[in-house]
């Protein structure tokens, strides 16, 4: 059996996106190292030692099964893989990351590559205030004093300041900030799975479209000039219906809410589908139900090319989507662009899917939640 060990790092940033570096080390951290215990306030520092912008620290602690030597190479390599450049003189520059072992348990370790307890920790106020607040008791094994004695004791000057910035220990906190995702795409690009993956692994409420049992929907694929209109404004009615049903109350046991549309994509449909006289008045209609419904807070778009949507629309097998005319398809998409170029304000993601399979490659689905944990982070939603 594995002995795990209690360890407190120092986490700093001053460079590009501070406190998605932050953010992204501790999942990294949470990933490689160990599990996440504790993380700390949030300050904004001067830079010590030379000139650069502040830095952003906080302190964490880790329950981690790596010995002391494995520990440091895991924490050099997540340096490394969010952008951290050493310099070759062993001096003080700007940095996207830069993570300290402060104490490896109570163990005490002084050779050629590693020095625990950290050597300058009592003399930096940007390591003991934070560890203060996750662990104000714990003792130092060589001086034999608690954090707060050190922090009191320490000579160290600099104005630290207390930010509002909250960091999570995995993406379903990260994730539960959020109210509504809408994931969006064409037929068959695999938006209902993706929502449903989500959903699953991050306890949120699912939303999922409800058209199987649409009359005009099978009748529309024979015949679209004649079942247009009542298909489009059946969908609209529907749409609205269950949106406002599904999302207007929140579940106090889910996180957040996922869904697998956002009910602008009767605009977009109904664009391609309609005559133009049809579409100013359903565009009128469209209007007063659109302002009382719920906008996503992130708009993923699934784009997928025609011949991968048609491969995927003949594996799912619904008889009535069989025949559907790759121009129509081309269209689709096409108006989900158009849409997304002429709604700026939107927070859209476009993802081309390619040839990613996020079913079965885990490395796949990784990708595209990376994509959402970055929009999150760069968008202080």
């Amino acid at each position: 059996m594995v002995t795990k060990q209690k360890v407190y790092l120092s986490l700093g940033s001053n460079l590009g996106n501070r406190l998605a570096n932050l953010q992204k080390a501790i999942f990294r951290l949470q990933e490689k190292a160990g599990k996440i215990l504790d993380i700390s306030s949030v300050y904004e520092t001067p830079a010590l030692g030379f000139e650069g912008d502040q830095f952003l620290n906080i302190v964490v602690s880790v329950l981690t099964p790596l010995a002391p030597l494995e520990l440091l190479g895991t924490i050099l390599q997540i340096e490394r893989d969010l952008g951290r450049i050493r310099s070759v003189d062993g001096g003080y520059t700007s940095r996207t990351l830069d993570i300290d072992i402060i104490y490896y348990g109570n163990e005490i370790i002084n050779n050629d590559d590693l020095v625990i307890p950290h050597p300058n920790m009592q003399h930096r106020k940007f390591v003991l205030k934070p560890l203060s607040d996750i662990a104000p008791q714990f003792y130092h094994p060589v001086l034999h004093k608690d954090t707060r004695n050190l922090l009191q004791e320490c000579r160290d000057k600099s104005h630290l300041t207390k930010t509002k910035h909250k960091l999570f220990k995995d993406r379903s906190g990260l994730f539960s900030q959020l109210q509504l995702i809408a994931i969006e795409g064409n037929i068959g690009a695999g938006k209902t799975t993706l929502s449903k993956m989500i959903a699953s692994d991050f306890n949120a409420k699912l939303v999922l479209e409800r058209f199987a049992d649409n009359p005009f929907l099978p009748k529309f694929y024979e015949d679209q000039a004649r079942y247009a209109f009542p298909l489009e404004m059946s969908f609209l009615a529907d749409r609205y219906q269950q949106f406002m049903d599904d999302t207007s109350q929140f579940d106090l046991f889910k996180n957040f809410m996922v869904s697998d549309y956002d009910i602008f994509k009767s605009l977009v449909f109904a664009k391609v589908t309609l005559q133009k006289e049809e579409y100013n008045l359903y565009r009128k209609v469209f209007s007063f139900m659109y302002k009382e419904v719920k906008k996503p807070e992130i708009y993923l778009y699934l784009y997928q090319n025609t011949e991968r949507l048609l491969a995927n629309i003949k594996k799912r097998g619904r008889d009535y989507e069989q025949n559907i005319d790759p121009v129509y398809l081309e269209k689709i998409n096409r108006g989900y662009l158009d849409f997304i170029k002429s709604n700026p304000n939107q927070n859209s993601i476009i993802l081309d899917m390619g040839e990613l399979d996020f079913v079965n490659n885990p490395a796949d689905y990784e990708f595209i939640l990376e994509k959402l944990e970055d929009n999150i982070l760069s968008s202080n939603i």
